[in-house]
């Protein structure tokens, strides 16, 4: 491998406008080939439907399909196969995400604003979700935990997941066991575009779903898009980012440590800390490029640190808050002293790690906090996946007879107002005093 040489470097104040721009607009640029790849696929799944996810393996996935539904028998299989440890830690970690994720449960509320009058929302679970596990160059079970496990906490009638197929035809042997560990009704062996077009629209075989969860490549995060008028999606999704603000208590090793975990997703990942005093940026940046040359992923943490990567200086921990809250980072470690102090002046964030003994990969797979989080900036708007992401809200009202009587001349003379005559009307025979 190269050495490494970081894309960001030097002073916050120093950076020259076209870095900044780099270094804020980490959205994927619009790509009209992969558009036009990516609206091929779903415009030809739509028409021809399981024909057409069974070529799309053979294409993609160079494997032939006999069926598109993996059987659960499989899935049990999958699970007995497991080495003990791992199924332990995927057990462990679905306990942690069902208890953290029920906490988190809405309630329904009632309020009346006047005498008679009584407006009230409730949580309605969705009826059908569908739950997307990547695959290709890793398997991520805990993936499918995150998006299946709060779905079924919410109540959510039917879980169905999608994952690619190996060269045996199947998702790995891990995801089929967190399918069963988790509680999923159908898994079905399609991944990519053409999966995501098959639960937006449906075919013979897999049904469509209400809401699409579940991270991605380029294709799954395009087709999302594509398909977010006829289903809804959690957020619009790019590649992994991690932020690491740290001041002279931190460990340059450890911070080092969480940039290289970070960057090793993809070559796409963000990965950013800002420190406060060059001397320690010198020396997280030198255990940085020490650690990258030692990591078994290490092309793909060199292309992601050289492509997005820095180490930059802050001179006061109020500048580095507030480049914070501007970078709006999906993943925050605080390495500093009072993490929590700090992480509460911090507002826009997918998720927030105190201390450095708050590992980020502690929440990519154990906290039971959810590590499906909004990228490129959008958590100034957006959340992480949660049990919100798998009900809608029905809203009721009542109005007594009573209630109806004294709002209604001060309705008429609203929808007067409007030009609603048939709303005036509606409203003022309750009137008590203009009845018959």
């Amino acid at each position: 491998m190269s050495l490494l040489t970081l894309r960001f470097r030097g002073p916050l104040n120093g950076l020259g406008e076209a870095d900044r721009i780099d270094l804020f607009d980490r959205t994927d640029p619009d790509d009209d080939l992969l558009r036009d790849t990516v609206g091929a696929i779903i415009d030809l799944v739509r028409r021809e439907g399981d024909p057409a996810l069974r070529s799309l393996a053979l294409e993609y996935d160079k494997v032939k399909l006999e069926t598109l539904e993996v059987p659960k028998s499989e899935w049990k299989k999958a699970l007995d196969g497991l080495a003990p440890d791992l199924r332990e830690a995927l057990e462990r970690a679905a306990r942690n995400i069902a208890m953290v994720h029920t906490s988190m449960l809405p309630q329904a509320t009632e309020v009346e604003p006047e005498a008679g009058i009584i407006v009230g929302r409730r949580p309605d679970p969705l009826g059908r979700v569908g739950v997307y596990a990547p695959g290709g160059k890793a398997s991520y079970p805990s993936s499918l935990l995150m998006g299946a496990v709060p779905a079924r906490v919410a109540g959510v009638r039917e879980v169905v997941v999608c994952s690619p197929p190996g060269p045996g035809g199947k998702p790995p042997q891990a995801v089929l066991a967190a399918s069963a560990i988790a509680g999923v009704d159908r898994v079905f062996s399609v991944g990519g575009a053409g999966a995501i077009a098959a639960m937006a629209y449906g075919t013979d075989t897999i049904p469509r779903v209400d809401r699409i969860v579940g991270p991605g490549n380029a294709f799954v995060a395009t087709a999302k898009l594509m398909v977010a008028s006829a289903v809804a999606i959690e957020a619009p999704a790019g590649p992994s980012e991690l932020l690491v603000l740290a001041d002279d208590s931190a460990d340059p090793a450890a911070v080092a440590r969480e940039m290289v975990a970070q960057a090793e997703h993809d070559e796409h990942a963000c990965v950013v800390t800002v420190a406060i005093g060059g001397e320690l940026a010198d020396r997280i940046e030198a255990s940085v490029i020490s650690q990258a040359a030692a990591t078994r992923r290490g092309e793909i943490v060199r292309k992601a640190l050289e492509a997005q990567g820095g180490v930059l200086v802050a001179t006061s921990r109020e500048q580095a808050i507030a480049f914070a809250t501007l970078y709006a980072p999906e993943h925050l470690l605080i390495a500093m002293r009072n993490p929590g102090e700090i992480a509460r002046e911090v507002r826009n964030a997918g998720t927030i790690f105190e201390g450095i003994s708050s590992s980020v990969s502690f929440g990519d797979y154990m906290t039971g906090a959810n590590h499906v989080l909004p990228t490129g900036g959008l958590a100034r708007a957006y959340s992480g996946l949660s049990t919100l992401d798998f009900i809608r809200w029905t809203t009721y009202q009542r109005v007594t007879p009573d209630a109806a009587a004294r709002m209604a001349e001060a309705v008429g003379v609203f929808a007067d107002a409007e030009g609603l005559d048939g709303h005036a009307r509606a409203a003022r025979a309750w009137d008590r005093g203009a009845e018959g």
